[in-house]
């Protein structure tokens, strides 16, 4: 079928599919403000909706706005963030929110030159959130999107590269609508997360079928191009030692971790790469009982590698809790009476392995 068919056509078929078919009822599109769609729009990058929507009504009722979001310590976003991962969204945002009480009076900016510009905001995360909030005409270009125009267009050059993307941008403007920009917008999103899905999309049901290139040509599976995955032999594996230090009312010392790397600003265990280097430290910053109890291995997946935690329970000598040196860097942590202790960001699995804690000692 001619390209200029296909792109006359595709808009009018996808918002007739959203009418009948598409999602109507997701949390931020009630009170669709620019606000409520970039706090949605973040998390919902490498996350599934029906992972986020918990973690965005709890956001929302604690940031109802920018200014309350800039106003926050960092320590309660990433709180509110814990278990959602990429923390680097929350820090972003929280930067974001302070650009946007500093420079814009607590509201959110509706250029996309002032939008694009903000922390964690790229081009296609600026144009949702304009589009979807004030049916502003810009094209997207996100993961769900990338997949329905590869598929209907047959793009099958390597999704990371320069010409691909560029080819991709051209159609997505293209296709987009003078009219409509919202329902528009949200269908094409809804499109690649419900039907066009990554393995096994269901074609029948696809607005789409009867001029998708890759239906056509029976390579659903292999539109868009993969990229090469590795295999589990070939992945990075990386062992560390984390002692959990307790007091005798059984707070545990944590560490803020850097900004930069995995669970970046996020509090946790100390860690170490080797075993004896856990002992020295413990030895060497408290009075505890030497004869740590090494508990059970807890193993956590990331992108690119797997990690190994290998956590040493000691128990502190002396009574109460030893001295705090640097407030912005350590904490002792009240697993059993957390309405005690700040609210702070936990690494997911250290979250876990706190809350896991014999429950038997009065704290």
């Amino acid at each position: 079928m001619d390209l200029d068919v296909i792109t006359h056509r595709f808009a009018p078929e996808l918002i007739a599919w959203h009418a009948r078919a598409g999602r109507h009822d997701l949390p931020w599109q009630q009170d669709r403000t620019a606000y409520r769609v970039w706090i949605s729009e973040i998390m919902l990058q490498q996350t599934q909706v029906s992972t986020v929507i918990p973690y965005y009504e709890r956001f929302m009722r604690r940031f109802p706005d920018a200014r309350s979001l800039a106003d926050a310590p960092i320590d309660e976003v990433l709180h509110l963030w814990t278990g959602l991962g990429y923390y680097a969204r929350a820090r972003n945002l929280h930067r974001a929110a302070i650009t946007v009480r500093d420079e814009y009076g607590g509201a959110f900016p509706l250029t996309f030159e002032a939008v694009a510009a903000l922390p964690g905001i790229g081009r296609s995360t600026a144009g949702a959130i304009l589009a979807l909030s004030t049916g502003a005409r810009y094209p997207i270009l996100d993961g769900n999107v990338k997949r329905v125009l590869s598929r209907v267009f047959l793009i099958d050059g390597d999704p990371a590269a320069k010409k691909t993307l560029d080819d991709l941008w051209t159609l997505a403007e293209a296709c987009t609508p003078q009219c409509n920009l919202a329902t528009y917008t949200q269908a094409i999103m809804d499109l690649g997360a419900t039907l066009c899905a990554r393995s096994k999309p269901a074609c029948a049901l696809c607005p789409m079928t009867d001029f998708c290139g890759a239906r056509a040509m029976h390579r659903q599976s292999e539109i868009p191009a993969k990229k090469r995955r590795t295999t589990r032999a070939e992945r990075r594996s990386k062992r560390v030692w984390m002692p959990i230090i307790r007091d005798a009312l059984g707070a545990v010392y944590l560490e803020r971790r850097p900004t930069r790397g995995i669970w970046g600003g996020l509090w946790c265990l100390p860690e170490f790469e080797t075993v004896s280097a856990a002992y020295a430290f413990v030895r060497n910053h408290f009075t505890a009982d030497e004869n740590a109890l090494e508990l059970g291995v807890i193993e956590h997946s990331f992108t690119h590698f797997d990690l190994q935690i290998q956590p040493l329970e000691f128990t502190l000598l002396a009574c109460g809790a030893a001295r705090v040196m640097e407030p912005d860097r350590e904490l002792w942590y009240k697993v059993m009476h957390k309405s005690a202790s700040p609210r702070i960001g936990l690494p997911a699995p250290i979250k876990s392995l706190l809350e896991s804690l014999d429950s038997g000692i009065d704290r």
